[in-house]
Formats: C-alpha cells, structure tokens, sequence
C-alpha cells in the first residue's frame, strides 16, 4: 500500500524523528556543497489551486538536488481546471509522474487524488492543514535548542490549518501546545478532542504565552478570507505578538512566523526582525524538511 503525507499522522512517531534528523543531514550536505542525486530521472508532478513562493521554490529546488525534475501545474494548465474528474487526473499523472503534491483549498479533494493516484501524495497545503510548515517548524527548534519533546509551544492567533498542523505535530513529537483564540475563532474540535490533554485552548494571549518555549502566529485573514480582513482585524486586535508577549515566555523563547508576514498586525517588526525571531531559517527549511520526506515516500517501495 503507498504511503501518503496528507497529514502528519501519516507519520509514525520513529519516522517523524528520523524524518527531521534525516532533514538536518541533508541540510549539512547542501551547505558543504555535497552532491545527493539520489533520485535522477524521479519526476515530481505540482498541483497548485492555491498560490505560492516557498512551497513552490522548495518543492522544485529540493528536486532539482536530488538531480529530479518538478512539473508546475496550475488550473489554467491542466484539464483539472476544466473540470475533469479528480480520480481521472490523478489515475493519468501518476502513471507519468513519481510523487504529486497538492496545494489546495478542500482537504477532501486532496484525499480523492491520493485514493486514486499510483504514487505518493504530498498535502503541500489544504485549508485544513499545512503539515509540511510543521516538519519545517520542528527542525528548526531542533536545531535552535534540541529536543522538542515535553517543551511548551505557543499558538497565538487563527484556528486555522496551521494550527490544525501544530495540535497534530503536538500528538506526533510529543510536546505541550497552548491556543490562543479569539472567541468563534477555535481549531476545529474534532482535531482539538483527539489531542487531549497535551492542548491548552484560551482566549487570553497571555496566559497562554506564559513559560513558553516558542511562540508563534499566522496572518489574520488567510488566503480566501480577504473579505473578511476588517471584521477579523477587529477580533484580532489583542492578540498580536509583541514584546510584551514575548517576555512572558521563557527568555530563551522562539519567535516563528509561517511567512508571509503582515507586520504591525499579527506580529510586530520590532518581534519578526529582532533576536528571538528564527523565521528566516524556518522559511529555508521548508526545502530541507520537505527534501527528507520525498526520499521517505519515494524509497518506501
């Protein structure tokens, strides 16, 4: 049976670990100039609905280094966008192509394409969930102060797919999560439930800023939701990320940012360019953590 990421439970607890220690070696041979063509002539077919620039860069650079190809496909490139079936569409690129992703807007969708699709499908953003911003965000902690298991990590802002992906990294690497939502703006309680008691839901940023160990956030009005902008900017307006959220944390605490950022909205520049923000090598390990997983998919067989 093929294994596919469409969220990160379709992770084993062994294989996230080694997923995000492989993600750091790879990282190491890239920065040494260490050539790892481990997959020439390996395909990657990208489906994007959605709009992008790291997924896209990522996804494509990571394959161009492992000496692959990656195939950018937008609605007005393909037939899916005409209206074709999803179960046609995946039958036929995946009897041409290695490895799909998927960027899209129903995690429904992508869970169609993967049913019907001979290779392995990667959920490279759903407005469900965004588990491959997560393998990035785990890394980086890694890297910045070690081992991410029993730390308290800090939810400030939407219940949105992001934070979806980080109540399941919180089951999957074993670390507390606290959720600051405005009221009506909570994660989706399915997903909340089965989490337990590793989740700590709040509507007040400071309490659940409080001994952090890494606080992060997201825009306000995700794509789809520009309508929506002013009214959220209203019930958002109290949980920006500023300097005095950030000291409630514990000193040594971590700043992360999905990208892009709106500054002055949900994070203050002061916060997002200042010492504690890791950003920036968050945002570049996409392409590691990203590279990690399409050698776990495409050496499964």
């Amino acid at each position: 049976m093929i294994q596919h990421f469409l969220t990160l439970l379709d992770l084993s607890e062994d294989q996230a670990q080694s997923l995000i220690q492989r993600a750091i070696e790879l990282k190491a041979k890239q920065k040494a100039g260490e050539a790892h063509e481990y997959f020439k002539n390996k395909v990657m077919g990208m489906i994007f609905d959605k709009s992008s620039t790291r997924t896209r860069v990522s996804f494509e650079t990571g394959m161009a280094h492992f000496g692959g190809h990656a195939i950018f496909l937008s609605p007005r490139d393909t037939q899916l966008g005409r209206g074709e079936p999803i179960e046609d569409s995946a039958r036929v690129l995946s009897r041409m192509v290695d490895i799909v992703m998927l960027r899209t807007f129903d995690q429904e969708k992508l869970e169609q394409f993967a049913e019907y699709s001979n290779v392995p499908v990667i959920n490279a953003l759903t407005d469900m969930y965004h588990p491959c911003q997560l393998l990035a965000d785990v890394q980086t902690y890694v890297e910045h102060r070690g081992d991410i298991k029993g730390k308290t990590m800090t939810w400030i802002g939407d219940g949105n797919n992001m934070c979806h992906s980080y109540i399941n990294a919180a089951r999957l690497f074993d670390f507390k999560l606290n959720i600051a939502t405005p009221v009506g703006f909570e994660p989706d309680s399915k997903i909340l439930q089965a989490a337990g008691e590793r989740i700590m839901l709040t509507s007040d940023p400071k309490q659940a800023c409080e001994d952090a160990d890494m606080i992060t956030t997201d825009v306000w009005a995700s794509m789809g939701q520009e309508q929506e902008q002013a009214q959220r900017e209203a019930a958002f307006a109290n949980f920006q990320v500023d300097s005095k959220l950030m000291q409630l944390a514990k000193k040594d605490a971590l700043f992360m940012h999905c990208l892009p950022a709106h500054r002055e909205e949900e994070v203050t520049a002061v916060v997002i360019d200042g010492p504690q923000s890791v950003v920036w090598d968050q945002a570049e390990n996409r392409l590691h953590a990203q590279k990690a997983l399409i050698e776990l998919l495409l050496n499964q067989k």
